[in-house]
């Protein structure tokens, strides 16, 4: 037996079929003031995988938190991650879904357009219902 140089399930980090498209929750350490660790999740979808199960290998996950796209990178075999939980799986056409990115903002100006004319609107449905009143 060799030594254990880290306290993580290696084998069963492996074994996760992470790929592009899936949405994950990971628990990730987060020491706080007087050396205590609390657990802080990040949900989100994963954008990209690099370097496939080597000791090196990442993956992206991508969440909107308050109307702001927030990514995380996190190391596959990284101690301070707790777990990984693959909630959903979708099949995607792209190993990389950069344009994810692109698309959410495009979607977030598409919203803020249909807000403006919406608060547009009633504006001038409230003076032509008083008009009608008047002629009555």
């Amino acid at each position: 037996m060799g030594k254990i140089i880290s306290n993580i399930d290696i084998e069963k980090r492996q074994k996760l079929e992470i790929r592009a498209g899936d949405t994950v929750r990971v628990q990730q350490k987060i020491e706080e003031e007087g050396g205590k660790f609390r657990l802080q999740a990040f949900e989100g979808l994963v954008l990209a995988v690099k370097h496939g199960k080597t000791a090196g290998g990442t993956f992206t996950v991508r969440r909107v938190a308050s109307g702001v796209g927030v990514e995380k990178i996190f190391p596959i075999y990284s101690p301070s991650i707790e777990s990984i939980e693959i909630i959903r799986s979708a099949s995607v056409r792209r190993a990389k879904l950069y344009f994810i990115r692109e698309k959410a903002s495009r979607e977030a100006r598409r919203q803020m357009r249909n807000i403006r004319t919406i608060k547009e609107l009633p504006k001038e449905e409230v003076s032509s219902e008083a008009e009608k009143e008047e002629v009555k």
